[in-house]
């Protein structure tokens, strides 16, 4: 039976609880039929004890539905950090950590049957060498000890201090610090500083800010680090469409990351090795990222990668079909409208602008998928006198769309 902790051992199943009904805020509980009623109310009990004072909860025909309610221009820093800061221990753990610390003097090195022994020694408590063994694997892992062979024998040891001149430096940096944890990727590596220092940020607000994404950057850690190591990938996705919630599996390369400016959303560009093309992926349907090995032409394919993105909209590589042209004619009236022509210019992403007429303008644009601009183009509906494209289904897509839409509101054609 799942039992309520507030503490947990594994992020992964709180992350997608947090993520599915705190930051898109409109599943019930009888929208969570994959687990039981008891483990939803478990996980929302230890969500609501995290953060409780940003959940709001809405009542709809659905039901009740939770929402997370943030306002990035009154925060000082990431409420969500909260969440990485709930691992569990147990007795053993909290036990070994302070051996380890006592056992590991400065230069001191011990294999894990030395430590086993000499725990034994001075505590007087037993425990499994393999247990031993598994817990130093974790702290190298942490970065809290190294590890180096010696002959058959893997020995252990504490990472050196900072030095002296790093401490002194340090207080100088913590302004850098506080704006870094609300603005950049992986910020919750600031927020641990300051919560080591015992200071927190009371400079710096960001108007802006997309906060829900660092629950990510635990995938986005993972990614930059194969990228940095030139290596494939193995990811297990999860698509968050309506009857798509199995998980897939994809052996990718990594060559970029991609955010957007407008949802702050992250995307991670990649070379599928199946079907030899590029791909896009969302960072938030990645659940698992396993490494894979050396990819020796990482620096051709990264290059490759550069020439093609002009040709995306978005982050879609499209299918295998010729690039979707379109052109799109509008209605400007010169000088009391210039600002129309200007977002289109700002906004048009390569795209050219011609003034073919009076108060007439013409944008045209190649893209690899023609589908990612028509949220955009309909925003100009009103102005519109032509859409054209060599895609024939974008094109009935679209009148297809304004029919519909007139439809909806009983106007005559």
């Amino acid at each position: 039976m799942s039992e309520y902790q507030e503490l947990i051992k594994s992020f992964q199943k709180s992350r997608n609880y947090v993520r599915d009904f705190l930051i898109y805020g409109f599943k019930s509980r009888e929208d969570f039929s994959i687990r039981s009623g008891r483990t939803y109310d478990n996980e929302r009990r230890r969500i609501e004890s995290w953060l409780s004072e940003y959940i709001q909860a809405d009542f709809g025909s659905q039901g009740k539905t939770l929402s997370l309610v943030l306002d990035s221009n009154l925060l000082h820093t990431n409420p969500i950090y909260r969440v990485w800061k709930s691992k569990s221990f147990t007795t053993n753990d909290l036990l070994l950590h302070f051996f380890f610390l006592d056992l590991f003097q400065e230069g001191a090195s011990f294999s894990a049957e030395e430590l086993t022994d000499g725990i034994l020694k001075r505590y007087d408590t037993l425990f499994e060498t393999q247990l031993i063994r598994k817990k130093a694997n974790e702290y190298v892992k942490e970065g809290i000890l190294t590890a180096r062979k010696k002959g058959r024998c893997l020995l252990y040891s504490m990472q050196p201090e900072l030095s002296g001149a790093a401490l002194e430096l340090l207080p100088a940096l913590l302004q850098a610090v506080r704006f870094c944890q609300l603005t950049m990727p992986l910020g919750f590596i600031g927020s641990t500083i300051l919560d080591s220092r015992k200071t927190e940020n009371k400079t710096f607000l960001v108007k802006h800010g997309y906060y829900g994404f660092t629950l990510e950057d635990e995938v986005l850690f993972l990614l930059l680090k194969a990228m940095q190591n030139q290596q494939s990938v193995t990811v297990q996705n999860r698509s968050n469409k309506p009857h798509h919630t199995q998980e897939e599996t994809f052996s990718v390369v990594p060559l970029k990351i991609l955010v957007s400016t407008r949802t702050g959303r992250r995307f991670l560009c990649a070379y599928h090795l199946r079907s030899r093309r590029f791909t896009s992926l969302r960072l938030d349907q990645i659940q698992h990222v396993t490494f894979g090995e050396h990819f020796s032409d990482y620096s051709q394919y990264r290059e490759k990668l550069d020439r093609n993105l002009p040709s995306c909209f978005g982050v879609s590589f499209g299918t295998d079909h010729e690039p979707d042209r379109i052109r799109l004619t509008l209605s400007i009236r010169e000088g009391p409208e210039d600002y129309i022509l200007h977002r289109l210019l700002r906004e048009g992403r390569g795209g050219t602008v011609r003034r073919t007429a009076p108060d007439t303008y013409t944008y045209e644009i190649s893209v690899f998928d023609g589908n990612e601009l028509m949220p955009w183009i309909k925003t100009f509906i009103g102005r519109i006198l032509s859409f054209e494209s060599n895609n024939t289904f974008l094109r009935q897509k679209f009148y297809r769309d304004i029919r519909t839409m007139a439809n909806m509101y009983q106007a005559e054609e």
